[in-house]
């Protein structure tokens, strides 16, 4: 195995388990303790992992970090289902919502499906593939055109004209990020644009967002805390992120098991 083949079988390894230990590598790819660190300080410099005593971590995400949809889609999957759930009671039959992209909002249309005479404008493709797997003559749906992203969002362009004219009674929007600082924010550029469309479009604006969110914050802000009607977020959530919300947000709501 040559070199850089080597050291690209460590990286992924790295990204997949978040860490790695010399001695396994050693095992795993049959080479030299020294062969070993030597990859590790290749990849070090060039900024691709952090090295430490034993071994290798992963770095922390960036702020443009853009995970696929499908390995967010494994994240705090229990916690999503009960925001998901949640978020779903404040819909009422013959309203207009709109769903941005995000694995939690994807979880919440598949509590939406029953609602009768719904109209659902959203620029996920995951999302806009739930209702038309599970169809209704009395729903209409609306996919905004537009470039696709890692996580399946349509943005730019077509998807902030398609958007521009429309008018919604609630937006849920999916987001990477929320803080004090930065507000609601995600790591796309081109995204955070077409959001900041949908929530102009929207009378009400609700955030499902599980506590993991808190404190991340991705290079672009598409609105304030402040802007938020609704903050849905899982019993995880620090305190003191409940107490900087409920200041800031509307209403804030924690879906617990029972709900």
């Amino acid at each position: 195995m040559l070199a850089q083949q080597r050291q690209q079988a460590i990286l992924e390894r790295v990204r997949g388990a978040g860490g790695v230990r010399v001695a396994d590598l050693v095992r795993e790819l049959g080479v030299s303790d020294m062969t070993i660190r030597r990859d590790l300080e290749v990849l070090a410099e060039r900024g691709l992992l952090e090295k430490v005593h034993g071994g290798a971590t992963a770095l922390g995400p960036g702020s443009t970090e853009e995970p696929g949809f499908t390995a967010k889609s494994a994240r705090q999957q229990p916690e999503k289902e009960l925001i998901a759930r949640r978020a779903a009671r404040l819909v009422r039959p013959g309203t207009a919502v709109a769903l941005s992209a995000g694995t939690t909002t994807w979880a919440l249309a598949q509590h939406l499906i029953g609602v009768p005479e719904l109209t659902v404008i959203t620029n996920s493709v995951p999302v806009a593939d739930v209702f038309h797997r599970n169809p209704r003559a009395d729903r209409t749906v609306v996919l905004t055109g537009g470039v696709r992203t890692p996580s399946d969002a349509l943005v730019g362009p077509v998807a902030v004209a398609a958007i521009r004219r429309l008018h919604v009674d609630t937006l849920f929007l999916g987001v990477h990020g929320m803080s004090v600082r930065a507000g609601y924010t995600t790591p796309n550029l081109l995204e955070s644009e077409t959001d900041r469309e949908l929530v102009t479009a929207a009378h009400r604006l609700v955030v499902p967002a599980d506590h993991t969110k808190w404190n991340t914050i991705g290079i672009s802000t598409i609105a304030e805390l402040t802007e938020a009607d609704v903050v849905i977020s899982d019993a995880g959530l620090p305190e003191d992120a409940r107490m900087e919300l409920a200041e800031r947000v509307g209403e804030l709501i924690i879906a617990e098991g029972s709900q």
